[in-house]
């Protein structure tokens, strides 16, 4: 394996995940466009298998691995989705998982990962090197480490959902996409740009976790405190070893988004486009709702997770409406 990835390797995670992984839609609101002032495409991986788009790449790893990798068993780090995707894909393919989670994971995510069947390990996230101590839980078990991005089979299963995207849509002038550790902007933007030289990539990050736009800034991983917001799917402390470098080559500019943005995203995704998403899963549709993606005739979004209670939902969108 190589530290980059290609459109061939993005076109081959594909392949093995036809006919597994859901083929999800692409939406579009007449409100959204006239409001932003183009057309705008919506990739909903809210409706992908476990919730989130974190399948494509779980599943891309796990179904290479060797049976005598599989007899042993996989382990993952997660706050939740990528947790859940590593625990259904194990059941699947006949092995099992073990997850270290933050303490203070959503019930909701805990629940999901086991009833999908996986042992949890939990820590405390503000004081733990989550990479260190899931590493030293797979080499003292003698699992097989499936990272939530920093692997070529994850970044090219992630990429498969903006490859769905442009075979249905054809040509975008921009694509936007969440990060979090980069996993699936690098997937993404390998194959935007392979296809389309020219399309603007951006990605979108909570105020409160820039730790990509920081190091895009710097030229090299930059690490900040935990960061604290309600996309706790982007809480990500520093950028991935093998994403940044494919994301410093093929990303034009970094986005952020206030918390407050981003519940009013969510709102406007269930009122207009009917659909629910989590706080991390909207980051993107965020960015362009508040007018920052500008410039573009044809914007593609990818809307990257629905794994959020309903309780939760409610909590974070009580307040303020769209009509």
């Amino acid at each position: 394996m190589t530290a980059s990835i290609t459109l061939a390797d993005v076109q081959d995670a594909a392949a093995r995940l036809a006919g597994v992984a859901q083929r999800t839609p692409v939406l579009s609101s007449r409100e959204l466009d006239d409001q932003v002032g183009a057309e705008v495409l919506i990739k909903c991986e809210n409706f992908q298998r476990v919730g989130a788009f974190k399948f494509r790449g779980a599943y891309n790893t796990i179904s290479r691995l060797s049976q005598e990798q599989l007899a042993r068993g996989v382990a993952a780090y997660s706050s939740g989705n990528h947790a859940q995707a590593v625990a259904f894909v194990a059941r699947e393919v006949g092995t099992s998982a073990v997850i270290l989670m933050p303490e203070d994971t959503p019930a909701y995510k805990i629940e999901a990962t086991l009833g999908y069947g996986a042992e949890i390990v939990t820590y405390d996230r503000y004081t733990g090197d989550r990479v260190a101590l899931a590493t030293a839980l797979a080499e003292e078990r003698g699992l097989t480490l499936i990272p939530p991005y920093d692997h070529p089979h994850v970044i090219a299963g992630q990429g498969t959902a903006a490859l769905e995207l442009f075979d249905e849509v054809g040509a975008l002038d921009t694509l936007v996409v969440p990060i979090g550790g980069g996993g699936l902007i690098a997937g993404s933007a390998t194959v935007a740009k392979a296809l389309y030289p020219d399309i603007r990539v951006i990605g979108v990050e909570p105020s409160a976790g820039d730790d990509t736009k920081r190091s895009l800034a710097a030229g090299e991983r930059v690490q900040i405190p935990v960061p604290k917001t309600i996309a706790d799917g982007q809480a990500a402390e520093i950028p991935g070893a093998l994403t940044f470098p494919i994301n410093r080559r093929l990303v034009d500019d970094i986005v952020l988004v206030d918390d407050d943005a981003i519940r009013d995203a969510m709102r406007f995704a269930f009122e207009r486009l009917k659909i629910v998403v989590e706080p991390s899963g909207v980051t993107a549709l965020t960015a362009v709702l508040q007018q920052a993606v500008g410039g573009a005739q044809r914007i593609g979004v990818i809307v990257s997770g629905g794994n959020i209670s309903p309780e939760r939902f409610v909590e974070l969108t009580r307040n303020g409406s769209h009509r």
